[in-house]
């Protein structure tokens, strides 16, 4: 029998097809594919296993199998080589990074992210925090802070609070001066409402140099001469715009007072600074039974 004339072996015919090509040119990318596939189906179930079982999975049991799962997959690779911080701007990033409990080269799958989320909202400038997973490699880390209000003064410390009241900060206060001050029990809670109406009365507002919070009802404003105005528990801004209208009629706050009170919407008192012997204008001590008012440092420098 005639030989069959085979074609030459690099002709058109030998070719292999396009999707084999592609094939043998990505193989090198086929393992570390199939290791995340398989890492996130394990993410997948233990998830799903801990959501369906409830509290029927004991913390060390998953701590366990998180740490066997972390040790299998760390092995092809899945390590942190990245954390990314975002929206940090007054969270000592060494408080941070040590509420996070991950570093470089930790398995990625060996971690809880509900854990170290609840971790670093334990921190007092952290109002609410993210924490994400970004395979093969990147743990992201989204802060929202506290935005600094106040500089509370109570009992000679001076602390930053937010606007709701919670403390942020008992350090490097004087970074933050400009804010107002407030002092006494039960101020940070109360701050906003009496804040807001001075802010929004600016020429009152620079005059001012501390909102003290009297018998936790009420609020006395110490002005930068001296002054101490007396508000009443309640109706603050009507009680504001009276004595912006008392200044710009009479100038009261440009006399030698010692206290205005306006407690009383329908009658004003106001003391006189009592004079020393040198001819100098003091305050007066206060009538018996009459509040005290805590002593007003000068803010922290």
């Amino acid at each position: 029998m005639p030989r069959v004339a085979r074609s030459p072996r690099n002709s058109l015919n030998d070719r292999p097809s396009a999707w084999r090509l592609m094939l043998r040119r990505q193989r090198r990318l086929l393992w570390p594919a199939a290791v995340l596939g398989c890492a996130g189906i394990a993410g997948v179930l233990i998830t799903s296993a801990v959501h369906s079982l409830g509290g029927g999975v004991s913390g060390n049991a998953l701590a366990s199998l998180r740490e066997k799962l972390g040790t299998a997959t760390a092995a092809s690779g899945l390590r942190v080589t990245e954390v990314v911080i975002e929206g940090r701007a007054n969270t000592p990033e060494a408080l941070l990074r040590a509420a996070l409990g991950v570093s470089k080269g930790d398995p990625i799958l060996g971690f809880s992210l509900e854990q170290a989320r609840a971790r670093i909202e334990t921190l007092s400038w952290v109002e609410h925090a993210t924490v994400e997973r970004r395979l093969p490699g990147t743990v992201v880390v989204y802060l929202q802070e506290r935005a600094p209000f106040a500089i509370w003064q109570n009992q000679g410390k001076y602390v930053l609070v937010d606007r709701v009241g919670q403390v942020v900060a008992n350090q490097d206060v004087s970074l933050f001066k400009k804010l107002p001050q407030i002092v006494g029990a039960g101020a940070p809670a109360a701050a906003a409402e009496l804040l807001d109406a001075l802010t929004d009365r600016p020429a009152l507002l620079e005059k001012v140099a501390a909102s003290v919070r009297v018998g936790e009802r009420r609020w006395n404003l110490v002005m930068s001469n001296g002054i101490d105005v007396m508000l009443p528990e309640g109706h603050v801004a009507a009680a504001l715009d009276r004595l912006i209208q008392l200044q710009r009629d009479h100038a009261v706050l440009d006399r030698p007072l010692a206290a205005i009170d306006l407690r009383l919407p329908d009658r004003l008192v106001m003391r006189p600074r009592a004079e020393a012997k040198d001819g100098s204008v003091t305050p007066p001590l206060p009538p018996a039974g009459a509040a005290t008012v805590p002593v007003i440092a000068k803010k922290p420098t």
